[in-house]
């Protein structure tokens, strides 16, 4: 599967933080059937048997509507599962040395906040970037909030799709018009919602607005 910028419109990126009335998998069938256009599986506390296992539940769930399922940051995982991609942040391994260990078919998505990142994860053989934190979110504790300006630079200075993350909401997203950013990311937006299929159908519909907005 390729990556391309309707991909991007709705990018959903798990957090186990808001299980309870319902499981992660059941956030995950609800955010599909809201309509969202990928889905990033982020775990940072389970065991790699644990995280496969989860993995292949949930990536056969993506595969049946077509949708891209991506694994943060374990190259071990998206391998073994049979993901569309994988997403790395600067902290992790280059895209260059996780291209080399994936082969050409497999989607690579880097997190980026400088101009000179996102060009390098371009040449490096990144097939999208996360640029942000583009509001304020208590997700990412260390990440400092993205200039408007910076987003639109990183934009102009690239040609694979973008996806702004960060503290996004039904309530900002429009803020992100003119940006050049070809959708929106979003973690408690939809997976601390109550009902994260209603959430991702307005998610969906204020992203669209917002790119067709730009273009």
């Amino acid at each position: 599967m390729k990556c391309d910028k309707q991909n991007m419109l709705l990018y959903a990126v798990t957090d186990r933080a808001w299980t309870g009335k319902m499981t992660l998998t059941e956030q995950v069938l609800a955010a599909l059937d809201g309509g969202i256009t990928c889905l990033q599986l982020r775990e940072k506390t389970l065991s790699d048997d644990e995280f496969l296992t989860e993995a292949k539940i949930i990536g056969k769930a993506c595969q049946k509507r077509g949708v891209p399922f991506i694994i943060n940051d374990n190259v071990k995982v998206a391998l073994a599962c049979g993901a569309d991609g994988i997403h790395v942040g600067q902290e992790d391994m280059a895209a260059k040395d996780v291209r080399a260990l994936v082969g050409n078919d497999m989607i690579i998505g880097v997190s980026v906040h400088t101009v000179e990142e996102a060009v390098k994860a371009e040449r490096d053989g990144a097939d999208y970037l996360g640029l942000g934190a583009v509001f304020h979110t208590d997700t990412k504790g260390d990440a400092e909030d993205m200039t408007a300006d910076m987003l639109r630079a990183i934009c102009d200075a690239v040609s694979i799709p973008t996806v702004a993350i960060g503290g996004i909401s039904a309530k900002n997203v429009e803020k992100l018009t003119g940006s050049g950013v070809d959708g929106i990311a979003v973690v408690s937006a939809i997976f601390a919602a109550e009902d994260p299929k209603k959430a991702a159908e307005e998610l969906l519909a204020c992203s669209k607005a917002m790119v067709l907005a730009t273009s």
